[in-house]
């Protein structure tokens, strides 16, 4: 939900996150089952969103909890499919189209994957999810229209964002030994940067993280925001 945007269209405690799972504009989805939880890393390519899940993944599941580890864009439906043969330049699309692509595969990954685990009372942890299409998306599409196309779609619990400076991205990049694709270039990733930090003024439990710090630092500080949270 966008912050203090929504203000007063419902009357805690009955609609709050404690009680039920929400739309990004603020619309009741589901109830919410006893362990349940929806938590999301964000950053630039090379800012330790996948290392930072996998380590609150095995925290969460050694404290007993039952948790789910999955990623977007998806290699599971059509649309993902494509989205990586954009992204890896063997396919070229307009930025509205590439958007509507990851918007489809968005709503394939929930319906069949996230929203199951959660009404089953899972933790599902997403590397990525659509504060990816705000950040990167805003580049060639209006903002507004993004916000629109996953209005519907449900707001995580907990989101982080691992900050790292473009230079940093892309020498992380590089020693993986990996080409670079479609949106990492310096420019591109410096106003995907600057999108990213407005965030946590725009929307509800959305933490910015200094991911330049050693990984394990890094991981205090999620442990830390995540305890009270998840």
């Amino acid at each position: 939900m966008l912050a203090n945007f929504y203000k007063g269209k419902f009357t805690p405690p009955l609609f709050s996150h404690e009680n039920w799972f929400t739309s990004l504009k603020g619309d009741v989805i589901f109830l919410r089952k006893k362990g349940a939880g929806f938590v999301v890393f964000e950053g630039l390519d090379g800012s330790g969103q996948s290392t930072q899940a996998e380590l609150l993944r095995e925290h969460l599941e050694g404290l007993g909890n039952k948790v789910i580890l999955t990623k977007e864009p998806t290699i599971d439906s059509e649309a993902g499919r494509r989205i990586k043969k954009v992204l890896s330049h063997e396919e070229k699309l307009e930025p509205e189209t590439l958007q509507e692509l990851f918007n489809e595969d968005r709503k394939e990954h929930l319906e069949n994957l996230i929203m199951p685990a959660l009404k089953d009372g899972k933790i599902v942890i997403s590397d990525r999810y659509f504060f990816s299409t705000f950040a990167f998306g805003s580049l060639g599409c209006n903002f507004d229209w993004l916000l629109k196309i996953n209005n519907d779609f449900i707001l995580p619990d907990l989101t982080f964002i691992l900050d790292v400076r473009p230079e940093v991205s892309i020498e992380r990049i590089k020693k993986r030994g990996k080409t670079a694709e479609f949106f990492e270039k310096f420019e591109i990733l410096k106003k995907v940067r600057e999108a990213y930090k407005t965030f946590p003024e725009k929307f509800e439990d959305v933490y910015l993280i200094d991911g330049e710090k050693p990984i394990s630092e890094v991981f205090l500080d999620v442990k830390f925001i995540s305890a009270g949270k998840i």
